[in-house]
Parts: C-alpha cells; sequence; structure tokens
C-alpha cells in the first residue's frame, strides 16, 4: 500500500504470484466512487488492485481522511484479515478498473496452501498493523479519565488485541470536548469508544468492546477437535501445533492472547531472541500463526464449567454459550495474587497494577513507583519502567532476590542507580483519595516507613485458574492440576477413569483433558517450558482421539 506516511509498505505482486492467487478469487470490474469495504465490516474479502486505484481512508478528527492508495499489483488488509477482527479503513475506488476479490475462506485456504504467497502476506499484514498503532492514527478511538479504571480495563483490552486506538484525556486534551459535542454526550458518560464514523460506546463492558470490534466471533454450539482453555504461551503453542497438523482448534481466554508472558515488557532469555522480545509482540505473532492455519481464538470469553458429555466434553462459557469438543487442553495459567490489604481493590487500574507495559509506563512517566515481587517478571518491569521513572523501588520478603531471579536480571537491577532494593520487606499500608493512589507504606521487620510512590507494581506469585473446574479433577496442595504418573490411583477411581491406559504425560484424569504451563503441577514457570508443554501435547492428543474412536472405553 503507498501512503503518506509508511511509503515501504508497497509490497507488489508479481505478475507470477497474481497467476497464482486468481484461482483463489474472482475479478470484478470496479467504478469510481465503489465502496469495497467500510470501517466495521466483518469477513472483508482480500483485494488485488489489477488495473485502476483504489483508496484507504479513515474517519478521524470528524472527517474522512486518505491514508493511502493501491495501485496496480498492490492489495489490501492487515491483520484483520486473519483474525476475522473489524475492517479499521474504508475502501473506494478512485480510478475504474478490475479487482482480483479473494474471500477470507479462499485466503484462509491459500495461507495454508502456497507458503511463498503466505509469507508476502503474512509480513505485510503484520507490518501495517505496526505501522497503524505506531503512527498514532486509527478510526477507534477511546475518550477517558487516567485513572479511571473502567477506561483503564478498556485501553488495556485493546492494547493486549494489537487494535490500533487513540486515547484522548477527557480533562486534559481539548479534542474530548469536540468529540462528545459531536457524539451528543458529556464526561459523565465516558470511558466512550468511538468506532470510525457510524457507531460509539458509551461506558461499554468489555463484553461490548469485543463484541463491537470482532474480538470474540464464536457463536453459540461450536465444535472443535480441541478446546483450548487459555491462550498465553501454552495455549497458543497449542493452538499452532494442532491447528497446522489438521486437527480443528478453538482457543478462549479470558482477557487476551498472551496470559501472564503478555504483561513482560522485554523477555531477554527466551531462545532465538538475543535482543529480547516484548510479551505482547510475542502473543501477537503467535496468534496470528495459529489463526493463519485455522484457529479461532476468542477472547475475553471466560468459561463457567466443564462437562463429560457422551464421550465428548461440552465447555459452557459464562455468557452462556456452549461449545463441544472431544478433548479439553487446559492452559488457563495463573494469575498474581493480591496484597492482603482491605483497600486494594479501590485502587487497582489507578495506582495499582499488575503487568509493566508501555501503556502503564506512559502513566507513571517521571513519578516514584514501587514494585512487589522476586521474580523475573518483576526484575523485568523494573528495568524498564527504570528508564521512565524517577525512582523504583523494589520490595521483597527474602532476604536475597537471587534466590529466585536470574542472575542476569539481578546483576542488572544492582547496576541501574535509580533502582532500590529492599529485602525482607513488605507493603502494609495504601494511602490515597478513594480515587487515585498517593503513597505506600514499607514494612521491614518492626520499622515502617512511607514512601511517597502513587504507582505499585504487582508480582507476587501466582494461584491456578481452576475454580471452575469439577473438584474431581486432581488437583495438588496448591491447586495447580495434577497430570500423568502425578495423578494418584484414588483420584482416578473417584473420577471414573474409563480406560485401560493409564493417563499420559499431560493428561489429567479426565480422559482426553490435558494441562499444561502454568497451570500444570510441576510445571517450570518459564515461557520457553510452557511453549514446550502445549507443543508437545498434540502428539498425545492425536493418539487420544484415534483411540477414542476404537473400543477402548469400557
Amino acid at each position: 500500500m503507498v501512503s503518506d506516511l509508511a511509503p515501504n509498505m508497497n509490497y507488489r505482486l508479481s505478475p507470477h504470484e497474481i497467476a497464482e492467487l486468481r484461482p483463489y478469487g474472482e475479478v470484478r470490474r470496479h467504478e469510481k466512487g465503489d465502496l469495497l469495504f467500510d470501517e466495521g465490516d466483518r469477513e472483508v474479502d482480500l483485494c488485488i488492485v489489477l488495473s485502476g486505484q483504489l483508496d484507504v481512508y479513515l474517519f478521524e478528527d470528524g472527517e474522512r481522511r486518505r491514508v493511502g492508495w493501491l495501485e496496480p499489483s498492490q492489495f489490501t488488509g492487515d491483520v484483520s484479515m486473519i483474525t476475522g477482527q473489524s475492517s479499521l479503513v474504508r475502501g473506494e475506488m478512485q480510478v475504474e478498473g478490475e479487482v482480483l476479490h479473494v474471500s477470507q475462506k479462499s485466503l484462509q485456504r491459500l495461507l495454508v496452501e502456497r507458503s511463498e504467497l503466505s509469507d508476502a502476506f503474512v509480513t505485510t499484514f503484520i507490518a501495517r498493523r505496526a505501522w497503524a498503532r505506531a503512527s498514532g492514527r486509527a478510526s477507534v478511538v477511546i475518550i477517558g479519565f487516567a485513572f479511571d479504571r473502567a477506561a483503564f480495563a478498556i485501553r488495556d483490552l485493546l492494547s493486549r488485541h494489537s487494535v490500533p486506538h487513540i486515547w484522548v484525556e477527557a480533562d486534559a486534551d481539548p479534542k474530548a470536548a469536540t468529540i462528545l459535542e459531536r457524539l451528543q454526550l458529556t464526561a459523565a458518560d465516558t470511558p466512550v469508544l468511538v468506532t470510525g464514523s457510524k457507531t460509539f460506546l458509551k461506558r461499554p463492558s468489555l463484553g461490548e468492546v469485543s463484541k463491537a470490534l470482532g474480538l470474540d466471533l464464536l457463536p453459540d454450539g461450536a465444535c472443535a477437535d480441541i478446546i483450548i482453555i487459555g491462550a498465553g504461551p501454552a495455549g497458543l503453542a497449542s493452538s499452532v501445533y494442532a491447528a497446522s497438523e489438521g486437527l480443528s482448534v478453538v482457543a478462549i481466554d479470558a482477557v487476551a492472547p498472551g496470559g501472564q508472558a503478555g504483561s513482560s515488557s522485554k523477555i531477554e532469555n527466551y531462545l532465538g531472541f538475543p535482543s529480547g522480545v516484548s510479551g505482547r509482540e510475542l502473543a501477537e505473532r503467535a496468534s496470528v500463526q495459529a489463526q493463519k492455519f485455522g484457529a479461532r481464538i476468542a477472547a475475553p470469553a471466560s468459561v463457567e464449567t466443564l462437562e463429560k458429555l457422551e464421550g465428548d466434553y461440552c465447555v459452557t462459557l459464562v455468557d452462556g454459550r456452549k461449545l463441544m469438543a472431544r478433548s479439553v487442553v487446559v492452559a488457563s495459567g495463573a494469575e498474581y495474587r493480591k496484597l492482603p490489604i482491605d483497600n486494594i481493590e479501590q485502587y487497582e487500574g489507578s495506582g495499582i497494577y499488575y503487568g509493566a507495559t508501555a501503556m502503564e509506563a506512559q502513566l507513571c512517566k517521571g513519578s516514584k513507583i514501587a514494585i512487589v515481587g522476586a521474580g523475573n517478571s518483576a526484575g523485568q518491569g523494573a528495568v524498564f519502567l527504570s528508564s521512565l521513572c524517577e525512582e523504583v523501588h523494589l520490595l521483597y520478603r527474602r532476604p536475597s532476590i537471587r534466590d529466585t531471579m536470574s542472575e542476569y536480571l539481578v546483576r542488572r537491577l544492582e547496576e541501574t542507580p535509580n533502582i532500590f532494593l529492599h529485602g525482607s520487606s513488605s507493603v502494609s499500608q495504601l494511602e490515597g483519595d478513594g480515587k487515585r493512589l498517593r503513597r505506600i507504606c514499607i514494612k521491614s521487620g518492626d520499622e515502617e516507613e512511607w514512601c511517597e510512590a502513587p504507582f505499585l507494581f504487582l508480582f507476587i506469585g501466582a494461584k491456578p485458574c481452576t475454580d471452575w473446574l469439577d473438584p474431581l479433577v486432581a488437583r495438588d496442595e496448591d491447586g495447580f492440576l495434577r497430570t500423568g504418573h502425578d495423578i494418584h490411583n484414588i483420584e482416578l477411581v473417584r473420577a471414573g477413569w474409563p480406560l485401560d491406559r493409564m493417563p499420559t504425560l499431560y493428561e489429567t484424569n479426565w480422559p482426553r483433558v490435558y494441562a499444561v504451563g502454568d497451570v500444570r503441577s510441576g510445571s517450570v514457570k518459564r515461557v520457553a517450558a510452557g511453549v514446550g508443554e502445549g507443543s508437545g501435547v498434540v502428539a498425545y492428543i492425536h493418539r487420544a482421539l484415534a483411540e477414542a474412536s476404537g473400543p477402548t472405553e469400557r
């Protein structure tokens, strides 16, 4: 796409490539002014311009503006072509000509069957989405107050899904009043989500945001070979490998792809990334990769129950949708624990955060902050935020942080002058005005000292996300799921294990229900380990599905 802002995004298909594409689509002639797709449209065709010119528009600041144009041998689209998200731009024919239309269903087949074309499209799609996020231009606008919890939740959701958007502070940006007046709204209606020229939502729930932008398109009654619950590193790895091997896959996550790893600003010890990679970038690429092979990913979508049903499994979501599967992978991970302080929930999203990404960094730039935790996530967050914040105070209960953190991170913490390490310490009190956190009280032994830190980041251990599972699914004393040889015989008997064999490596005491990643008892809590388990479990699933079609169940 030729663009005033991104002249490098102008991949041109060769005549040979266009010839390969023709069997997948249909050539149509368009006159000047014809609308090919609009903001908010779903299942938009991939359009390859054969002759003429196609202009691309964004609706911003109350008017439609051209952001690029396509000439012959160029094509439309970004990652929404793969993920099924709503179109964020409008395409109109500027000069009459012919366009090759490839439907999303045909594009899905093409991406699997034509490796070289797949590489060209996926690379360009990802580059365009990255440019859209960095450009400061978008048709999706959020208007709200910086420390409003609801506004923060919407911004976090869109950031985790890599949806380009513009943040407009209701009390600091003059544009806010202009937009609200145009929509006949007031600041009391915020947060407001504006999607192009057509629609807006005032004080929307995350589910409404997800529906408006096409982040969850999973229909009630959907069926699959595998339902994967959780889209962190382990769940995404299972999605990629299962889908690439021809199994039908549905993956769901309560928040967004990435899990806890998605909140890591920089992972420096992941194999193959010597310069490091952000958890969000890793999750985005894995999510696109899985969907390229046909996996369906829906988020936010929370599970309410898992039930056995005539040899298969039924997953019921909180909103009432029921999904059917021949096998289930539980990759729901673990969530960070909260401090045992009475008023902590009052300041979540307005001073207390559970991830250190660019969005949180924008809020606390130039301030004093405190981080509680002794694992790698806490160390990575401290290093990342130290470049933007005045002081970073890292608190942990152990006398030495080396017991739980990688040595390279410890050295970096010690060498950074504005990072202060507080061993054998904890947060005992919070103080604020009821809307925003103002300061924290640090307790060390019998001594307490107030720290003027209005931002507190918590990385304090985790508990497994398994409350939705039947109590008969075997767990260890901390609630993590037992698998394979770790399952006790009595747990097999109680669950009514029906097979002549014992559970395989990642299998729970329910046949064809597996646990991988942080939720599994005895797992190594590392991104690479989760990816290994998530990919490795697919071989066992293949065998179990083949077994289920034979006379092995009593």
